[in-house]
Order: C-alpha cells, then sequence, then structure tokens
C-alpha cells in the first residue's frame, strides 16, 4: 500500500419515497452507473469540511443551492482499498423543498426512482450497501454509520462521540 488517498462526497436528496439518483457519464473514477444526486472530490481548502464539499458540488452540478434543500446530515462514512488506494466517501443525505422544477445536471442524466428500484440499479459497491443499509436502518434513525467495504458487502458499526 502506498498511502494514496481519494477523499469523495456524495449526496442522496429525497422526497417522500422517492430519490434522485444521477447516472453519472464521463467520470474517471465512477462511470455509466448511479450515484447519488451530486459529489464528487474535495478540494484542498475542504479537506476538514465535508459539508462544504457537498454543497459545492450540488451547486456546481445541479445548480441547487443549501436554501434549495433541508435537513442537510452526513450520515455515513465509507472506507474501500481500491486501485491501490484508499477511498474515504462521505454520505449525506437531505430533502429536497420542490420538486416541481426539472433538476439537471451537466455531470449526466439525474432521475427520481421510488425507494423500492433503488438496489435494481447499477451502481458502485459500496454505495449499493451504504443505500440497502440505509433503506433498511438508517432511515429509522439519526446515526452517524462507519463502513469498512469487503468484498462481499460493507461492515458498518454506529461511530458514537465519546
Amino acid at each position: 500500500m502506498n498511502g494514496k488517498l481519494r477523499n469523495m462526497t456524495t449526496l442522496y436528496l429525497r422526497s417522500g419515497d422517492k430519490m434522485l439518483l444521477l447516472y453519472r457519464v464521463g467520470s474517471k473514477v465512477v462511470n455509466n452507473s448511479y450515484i447519488g444526486t451530486a459529489g464528487g472530490h474535495f478540494e484542498k481548502d475542504e479537506l476538514n469540511d465535508a459539508r462544504c464539499c457537498i454543497l459545492r458540488e450540488l451547486y456546481e452540478e445541479t445548480g441547487l443551492k443549501e436554501n434549495d434543500i433541508h435537513g442537510l446530515s452526513l450520515r455515513y462514512i465509507t472506507l474501500r482499498l481500491k486501485n491501490g488506494e484508499v477511498r474515504q466517501n462521505y454520505y449525506f443525505f437531505a430533502d429536497i423543498n420542490i420538486i416541481d422544477n426539472v433538476i439537471t445536471s451537466n455531470e449526466g442524466k439525474l432521475e427520481w426512482f421510488h425507494i423500492s428500484d433503488i438496489l435494481n440499479l447499477d451502481m458502485p459497491h459500496t454505495a449499493r450497501f451504504v443505500i440497502k443499509h440505509y433503506l433498511s436502518k438508517g432511515k429509522y434513525n439519526d446515526f452517524l454509520y462507519a463502513g469498512i467495504a469487503t468484498d462481499n458487502g460493507v461492515l458498518f458499526s454506529i461511530l458514537n462521540e465519546f
């Protein structure tokens, strides 16, 4: 292991029993699969502020601003070793204030999905297990979960402050 790190954020926007997902096209890291509504890599000045990173990514990719959403909350932090680098991802969830407007992205195609259909979509390994855990447990509480990716899933634990 060479100590290479990749820090990323992902945001899932909800409205009732639906989530807005992006089919990302043309990315170097995650391509031709569904991810959260928006997300990406930390800028140097954001390395200690995942919230700042996800709000920037949300605006850059969709044009949505912080006042267009509510309940923004960091819910999952995951680690995965892939292609010789440790990938650390911060997963946020929030509700969108209005869904009447057409929301587009410069990173691919945004689509609303019923939560019962999401796990049938092609998505990155860690994201699939975050969503699976969120739908079965995470959406019923306010815990922050830490997860370590394995070849057959993600091991989650509640990240308690002490």
